[in-house]
């Protein structure tokens, strides 16, 4: 049972969120200029953007392309992947869904197998791990409930996050043939073209966070992108089929970051990520900041001629959300 204390604390929480977001706006952004200026060292520049960091932070304020909230859910973005991709493909790369619940209460826990990975669909950086000790449910729905009362994404300017309906996913745990969780390829798609990625290894081995940046054909970028700095790692030999996924989901979409995971041969779908680090990542040397937004084209009403062809596609989506 939740106690009254916490009802109004989160009543208060999400209160403050939203008036903080309509006063920035009133305000023209000022507390994410501030945000913006203490994280990257440089005056957030809205009129005439031009480093890559800029540009996350105008989309993230303007860019209302009716597909970016569809893609922000992780539920809803299963079904984009199936649509751009078709069944066969999309049965491939899809990691398998165990369970969707809009109320804890109703996750299936003696049907769950030893291994899968908890997180909510509308937010960031929310998940739990099951990997052979079976979890206390009770603590488990605790968690999930926590989950759902947040409002993500308000403070941040995000506007893709606001209106997702929550729900609590459960999907099966991917494991490499080292019996750890696969590496995570990160792929900046711009206008359907990849331009660089990341690569994130042993992300949860209990070492600290490392990525290495490469093109796409496979040539070392030496740039610390939010993570510190990786090792060399080998070109994947489904590269080439990674990118193909890649670019055909960002397709529509003027930029976005699609993220893949490989467990050697085998390509699965992470997630597609429109505002990287809410357009406060840590890019060093700078110089690379200006040339990663330098293939970016900030065009505003971009998607109202390609989304035509996803019509369709939303209506349907919309219905079957309400």
């Amino acid at each position: 049972m939740i106690s009254i204390k916490k009802i109004k604390a989160f009543i208060k929480s999400t209160l403050n969120k939203i008036t903080f977001y309509r006063l920035d706006k009133y305000l023209n952004y000022r507390f994410e200029k501030k945000k913006f200026y203490q994280r990257k060292g440089y005056p957030l520049n809205l009129k005439q953007p031009r480093s890559f960091s800029e540009k996350v932070v105008w989309k993230k304020l303007y860019d209302r392309n009716p597909l970016i909230p569809i893609t922000a859910d992780k539920y809803l973005a299963r079904f984009y992947v199936k649509e751009v991709l078709g069944e066969d493909i999309a049965d491939d790369i899809l990691v398998p869904l165990l369970s969707v619940n809009e109320d804890p209460n109703d996750i299936p826990f003696d049907q769950l197998p030893d291994s899968y990975i908890i997180k909510p669909n509308h937010g960031s950086g929310m998940y739990m791990i099951v990997d052979g000790i079976k979890p206390d449910p009770d603590k488990v729905i605790d968690k999930c409930k926590s989950w759902l009362e947040q409002p993500y994404g308000i403070e941040n300017n995000e506007w893709a996050y606001r209106n997702i309906k929550r729900k609590i996913l459960i999907e099966k745990l991917l494991k490499d043939e080292r019996g750890q969780i696969p590496d995570d390829y990160k792929f900046f798609v711009f206008k359907g073209k990849s331009r660089f990625l990341y690569v994130v290894k042993d992300r949860l081995s209990g070492d600290k966070t490392k990525s290495s940046v490469y093109t796409p054909d496979w040539k070392r970028i030496q740039v610390q992108y939010y993570h510190d700095v990786g090792p060399d790692i080998k070109k994947p030999p489904n590269l080439d089929e990674m990118i193909g996924i890649a670019e055909r989901l960002g397709e529509p979409f003027d930029f976005v970051r699609v993220d893949l995971y490989s467990t050697g041969m085998r390509i699965y779908f992470g997630e597609l990520t429109n505002y990287p680090i809410s357009g406060r990542a840590r890019i060093e040397p700078l110089k690379f900041d200006f040339e990663f937004g330098s293939y970016w084209e900030i065009k505003p009403f971009y998607w109202r001629e390609s989304i035509k062809s996803y019509k369709g596609f939303i209506e349907k989506l919309k219905k079957q959300s309400r």
